[in-house]
């Protein structure tokens, strides 16, 4: 997404761990078994006794079949192949490609503070053979396969601007999805700008995605993307920053949902905190990229609390003056909180009670219903 800032002098090259507290406010805690140095799988099998046939073990202390996350990935060709990840930082970029379809990713303490998958490439960062990364190569994490689902997993990007200060393309994403009938359980999406990038493999294609009991962090346009996303009981936090005298310090969500695309974010029984001054934050703006200018951004937060971090004055705001926000798809229905407040209605617009009916997670995702499955 575009910088609206360049520079950020905050000392946060610790933030994963300073985010560890966040995501125990979240709720995310251990399962009934947790991963050990006697049993680093815990209750999902070994090496010598697998899951499944198909399942690998990846370890970086070498108790698996592969140490890194991405060797792993090479090694599970074909279809229905499961990554079993033990407690660990790792630190390494890691893609998914259209092959290695119905792929599932389990961290194994079932606790996604202990398994971080982190790497700290932007879209200015310079390649090895010459040029920048841009915003879609900085990402951590790449998955473009379809039917994949991951649980209890860190995904990250800790470039930081304050370390690079004559880098203008400061987009650092953490993950990008871009496959249909994309899971994410109990993960978390730690970053700055653009860190959750929902998308799809190609503008006719409608990707969907579900978040369910996850949480996001960031400070610009963090959670964006053309894709069909649903987010459910999760929570949202938008970061402090030091270098900016007056708000708005950045935006939550940055949708550019493709105009023959019927559906778009939704945000459902969620929260949005903040650890930034309060109405220091917008929800949203609309990204209408110079690849799609026919692109109608489609955002609804249902049923969410809103933090006093977000402007509920004017919650809303342009990427581009050419593309109003007004014009596009926002909506809001039955939210709570300080940042929900409505004082000017038209810079809230509200579904009725009628439409609120089809802003449901079934309507987004047709007949796939990953909050029925486990694991």
């Amino acid at each position: 997404m575009p910088s609206s800032h360049v520079q950020l002098p905050l000392s946060r090259r610790g933030f994963l761990m300073a985010s560890a507290g966040a995501g125990a406010a979240l709720g995310l805690s251990a399962g009934p078994v947790r991963a050990s140095t006697r049993r680093p799988f815990g209750r999902f099998g070994s090496p010598s006794a697998r899951l499944t046939p198909g399942t690998l073990y990846v370890d970086a202390r070498g108790r698996g079949d592969h140490t890194r996350v991405r060797d792993a990935v090479t090694a599970a060709t074909g279809t229905g192949r499961t990554l079993v990840l033990a407690p660990g930082t790792y630190r390494e970029t890691v893609a998914v490609d259209i092959t290695r379809t119905e792929a599932t990713w389990i961290g194994a303490s079932e606790n996604p503070r202990d398994v971080v998958i982190v790497y700290d490439n932007a879209a200015g960062t310079p390649k090895p053979g010459g040029g920048t990364y841009g915003t879609t190569g900085s990402a951590t994490t790449t998955v473009q396969a379809d039917g994949f689902t991951a649980r209890w997993i860190t995904f990250a990007n800790d470039w930081l601007r304050a370390d690079h200060p004559g880098v203008t393309g400061t987009q650092a994403v953490a993950i990008k999805v871009q496959g249909d009938r994309s899971a994410f359980h109990h993960c978390r999406f730690l970053g700055h700008q653009d860190t959750l990038y929902a998308d799809s493999t190609a503008l006719g294609t409608f990707a969907r995605q579900y978040f369910s009991h996850c949480y996001a962090e960031g400070d610009v346009d963090f959670v964006f993307g053309r894709g069909t996303a649903v987010f459910e009981h999760c929570h949202f936090r938008t970061l402090n920053r030091t270098d900016l005298a007056a708000a708005p310090y950045g935006f939550v969500f940055a949708p550019s949902t493709a105009g023959a695309n019927p559906r778009g974010y939704l945000v459902s029984r969620s929260r949005v905190t903040s650890e930034a001054p309060d109405a220091h934050y917008k929800l949203a703006r609309p990204w209408v990229p110079s690849s799609d200018t026919t692109a109608r951004p489609m955002l609804t937060v249902r049923d969410t609390h809103l933090g006093t971090g977000i402007d509920a004055v004017a919650p809303y705001t342009n990427m581009s003056a050419a593309f109003p926000w007004q014009n596009q798809r926002f909506a809001e229905y039955r939210n709570s909180g300080p940042g929900a407040v409505i004082t000017v209605p038209e810079n809230r617009p509200q579904l009725t009670p009628e439409q609120a009916e089809s802003a449901t997670r079934t309507a987004y995702l047709g007949d796939w219903t990953p909050w029925k499955e486990s694991c």
